[in-house]
């Protein structure tokens, strides 16, 4: 049985420091991204993982293995951010411009990812890892991070925009008497 989820999110990048939409574009980490990962290692290096899966975008698979677990690490293209398809790119002052009263968790991306698309990636995966046993590290993105745990607790995506997750955080999903729980957020 699944005992916990831990969420990473990815190191920073340029367009994340920027505000920049960054879906399928394949950003490295910037400098600080990846001493922020690195110092993850301390972290998770204590915790015993029967499954690592990350990203397939370079962005999340340097997070991993800096942070010390690429060697055990799966591509898992469910784990891919949000496709912002015309937004790609992006920073929210320009969508708005284009789009007013945007909100991707509503709206989606004219030729992306809808919210219908992304929840039900993301309910797929939710249903693949609770299948798993033992600890599992995920290593991802914003918006999908923020999608998956709306998902996880049992709310609609549009809920996701309730929660902030921060580069190179770590957050820990899992079970309190079966019932589905955030276990810590954006640490």
């Amino acid at each position: 049985m699944l005992q916990q989820l831990y969420f990473i999110r990815h190191g920073e990048t340029a367009w994340s420091l920027t505000g920049q939409h960054t879906g399928r574009t394949d950003l490295p980490l910037l400098p600080q991204g990846e001493q922020a990962a690195r110092q993850l290692a301390d972290r998770l290096g204590r915790i015993e993982f029967s499954r690592v899966l990350t990203s397939p975008r370079l962005r999340a698979r340097q997070t991993c293995r800096l942070a010390g677990l690429g060697a055990a690490a799966v591509i898992e293209p469910d784990l891919a951010e949000w496709d912002y398809g015309d937004f790609e790119g992006l920073r929210r002052a320009e969508i708005l411009q284009r789009q007013p009263d945007w909100n991707i968790y509503r709206d989606g991306c004219p030729h992306g990812e809808s919210p219908a698309a992304i929840t039900a990636r993301v309910d797929g995966l939710i249903y693949r890892l609770r299948g798993l046993d033992g600890n599992i590290a995920v290593f991802s993105h914003g918006h999908l991070g923020r999608v998956l745990v709306a998902r996880w607790i049992g709310l609609p995506s549009a809920e996701a925009q309730r929660f902030v997750l921060g580069t190179a955080s770590v957050s820990v999903l899992g079970f309190e008497h079966e019932a589905p729980v955030i276990v810590q957020w954006n640490t």
